[in-house]
């Protein structure tokens, strides 16, 4: 099985990443920190790590041309790359900081949809992830760049759903409260209570691999 994973370099993405290795599954994967892909690639010289920034649509074009090379469709497709806005009411965000999110958050995904879908509806198969959030259910303040971002990605993946062939699937999946660091940035005082990356893995490995024809279009939620 091969599976693929944009912003394996830390929290979520890095798990899962490591998880689906130990369980013998091929990983191809990307992030922007060139050190930790380094590091990867040494590690795990079996699989397949690029240095990839997912708001570039050219620079995710050559990574999906040189990843899936003999043109074999993934049968996962898992779009994690995200990033949290600065703690501040929607009126002080500045127009930079509100690109630099969506730019990551929104077109990361459509470009990365863009370069890898193709393939996996040309085989009629496979099961598209998009990373959402609670915060794509709901909101609360000082993180609406952010709620816009997953509420966003939940209308896209719903969208994406209705476009797909039969038996195919497209899942805005939210991984519940984790502590990370993207979560500490904004709920310091009660990240430490969630449960740990390490141990979110392990349910969250195998319910994305159960996910399939039947979820398509659905909001779920990791147990």
């Amino acid at each position: 099985m091969k599976i693929v994973i944009t912003g394996v370099t830390r929290g979520l993405g890095r798990a899962l990443a490591e998880y689906y290795m130990e369980e013998d599954y091929e990983v191809i994967g990307c992030g922007r920190s060139g050190p930790e892909i380094f590091e990867m690639r040494m590690d795990h010289p079996d699989h397949h790590f690029s240095v990839v920034d997912v708001a570039l649509d050219n620079k995710v074009s050559l990574w999906a041309t040189e990843a899936l090379g003999i043109g074999e469709a993934p049968d996962i497709l898992i779009n994690n790359a995200g990033m949290m806005n600065r703690l501040a009411p929607v009126w002080e965000q500045s127009d930079a900081e509100f690109t630099k999110l969506v730019d990551v958050n929104l077109r990361g995904v459509a470009n990365v949809l863009r370069h890898f879908v193709p393939l996996m509806v040309e085989a009629e198969r496979g099961v598209i992830v998009n990373m959402s959030s609670g915060w794509g259910r709901a909101v609360s303040p000082d993180v609406g760049s952010y709620c816009m971002s997953k509420w966003g990605i939940e209308g896209l993946t719903k969208a994406l759903a209705e476009e797909l062939p039969e038996g195919m699937a497209a899942v805005p999946l939210s991984p519940g409260t984790v502590d990370t660091d993207m979560l500490r940035s904004c709920w310091a005082e009660g990240a430490g209570s969630s449960p740990k990356v390490e141990d979110w893995v392990q349910s969250a490995g195998p319910y994305i691999l159960s996910l399939g024809a039947k979820d398509n279009g659905v909001s779920v939620t990791v147990p």
